[in-house]
């Protein structure tokens, strides 16, 4: 497994793993020691001469054997929980690993060649592959949380059913410093949805990225005009959407004399320096110049569902003058025309 691989597994691991800092000890770690192993057994209760039995049963352990670890290998470390980055997909745990139950096909099929994508470009070897399912060979893990280098191989399948889509993720071996061992039920759960997780994060990078080139496709087209705002003040009006101009904006003011200094998309406030450009470019864009001072503003937008306002203000709060907004307004719209075409 490459370095880049190691970074990116140890970068997920930090989400995912949080409160086991401080090394492999800490999964282990009891209360300062475990002389709790060295408590004598209970023995039988003897009742005093003529003293009446009294018992109550609200707080009686039954007995039964308790199945789990004791000592070191009890294992303190926070559960795993799966990422919740696919709308709408449901995550089931089970005995084998994380099924991942999917709204839509098109869904599994886009996980289904996420998986086979991320796995050719982390170089990890398969041992099978048919349609519907996947055998990886030893995916190794660097985690301080562990004593040692820990492999794991995966089984990963999809089924298609009538309005059911299942992804799921089992951990079939396991292996720590180089030994294969039994994989016990709590490395079953931690590194199936760690590998889960993997693709998960994968999936919601991807589809950030398509939503960021749908949000370009948009705002190709922004016409731009003069309005009112509720209080019958003049502003600017970009006919689309907030979240859409608010990505287009800075890259725009840039080319037209704005250097942008701050931001809060909360809040609808950018703050920018202006510096007017020379006749020639003024020329150039097919506009009279802006008619601002070289100074700083404060752009305030508002979010008017498919549209978007602006209002344009000094340092001291001041609206700039009607005219000013009028003359930004075509200014705004022959740049945004003017990145269209190049």
């Amino acid at each position: 497994m490459n370095n880049k691989y190691r970074l990116a597994v140890t970068a997920v691991m930090v989400a995912v793993l949080a409160g086991c800092s401080g090394g492999a000890e800490r999964r282990r770690q009891a209360n300062q020691d475990f002389n709790y192993l060295e408590t004598k057994p209970l023995g039988a209760w003897n009742l005093p001469a003529e003293a009446q039995a009294s018992q109550v049963y609200d707080y009686a352990i039954p007995a039964q054997n308790f199945q789990g670890e004791l000592g070191a290998g009890v294992d303190i470390r926070p559960p795993q929980q799966v990422l919740a980055l696919i709308p709408g997909a449901r995550a089931v745990k089970d005995a084998d690993g994380v099924s991942l139950l999917l709204l839509k096909p098109e869904e599994l099929t886009k996980v289904w060649q996420l998986t086979q994508r991320l796995i050719s470009e982390r170089n990890i070897t398969l041992r099978s592959q048919s349609a519907n399912a996947m055998e990886t060979d030893w995916v190794n893990w660097t985690n301080e949380d562990e004593e040692s280098e820990i492999g794991s191989r995966y089984l990963i399948e999809k089924s298609s059913e009538v309005n059911r889509y299942s992804y799921k993720i089992s951990l079939i071996d396991w292996r720590e410093g180089g030994k294969t061992t039994p994989v016990s039920a709590i490395n079953k759960e931690r590194y199936s949805i760690l590998m889960t997780n993997l693709v998960m994060s994968r999936y919601d990078e991807q589809e950030r990225e398509l939503a960021r080139l749908r949000a370009q496709e948009l705002v190709k087209q922004i016409p731009i005009s003069m309005g009112q705002d509720r209080s019958g003040l003049p502003v600017i009006i970009a006919r689309a959407p907030y979240n859409v101009f608010w990505e287009r904006l800075p890259n725009m003011l840039g080319q037209l004399g704005f250097t942008v200094e701050g931001r809060n998309r909360s809040q609808g406030i950018v703050e920018v320096k202006f510096r007017s450009p020379d006749d020639e470019f003024w020329t150039e864009l097919g506009t009279q110049p802006i008619e601002l001072d070289n100074r700083s503003y404060r752009l305030q937008l508002g979010d008017l569902g498919n549209r978007t306002s602006v209002n344009v203000t000094d340092t001291d709060g001041k609206p700039v003058t009607e005219e000013a907004l009028k003359s930004m307004a075509p200014v705004f719209a022959a740049a945004i025309e003017r990145a269209n075409k190049s």
